[in-house]
């Protein structure tokens, strides 16, 4: 069994290859990196809201959060007002390209999760999945059976 550590180290390189993979994408098909998309996806959740917000829902500083707002409402994706519950703050709401550049980044993003993951996901379940015996049985097959449980959609092969 693998150290603490080299589990540690592969899950942040496949954090970091998987970032990058699907970034490419959003940002290739509609000029929307992912830095800007989740933050958009966060606005369009709660229909308008305040850089802290973000900043919470994202763990990010909020200093780091404002100059991102920045870049999107520079990009025409975003607009602020002023808050009318607390003057300090701003309410920030996508546009309507916002609205329509969230919707093409999202199918792409989604598209692009399913290609990445569902690989990644597919190899690892067949890397860990318990070899069948030598008679070709599966003793799950049989204790499914006990169950009551015998659905071929549940069944593993």
């Amino acid at each position: 069994m693998p150290g603490l550590q080299t589990v540690f180290s592969v899950l942040i390189r496949f954090e970091t290859e998987l970032w990058n993979a699907v970034d490419a994408r959003p940002r290739a098909d509609c000029d929307l990196p992912l830095s800007r998309f989740a933050p958009m996806q966060v606005v369009a959740r709660h229909g308008g809201c305040r850089v802290h917000d973000i900043a919470d829902e994202l763990s990010m500083t909020v200093g780091g959060t404002s100059k991102l707002v920045d870049r999107i409402e520079a990009s025409g994706y975003c607009t602020r007002s002023p808050n009318p519950g607390d003057r300090r703050s701003s309410i920030i709401e996508l546009t309507p390209a916002g609205k329509a550049v969230l919707a093409r980044a999202t199918a792409v993003f989604e598209e692009e999760l399913r290609n990445q993951l569902g690989t990644a996901m597919i190899a690892a379940i067949e890397f860990s999945r318990p070899r069948p015996f030598a008679t070709g049985v599966d003793p799950r097959d049989k204790h499914r059976e006990n169950a009551g449980d015998t659905d071929p959609e549940d069944t593993v092969r």
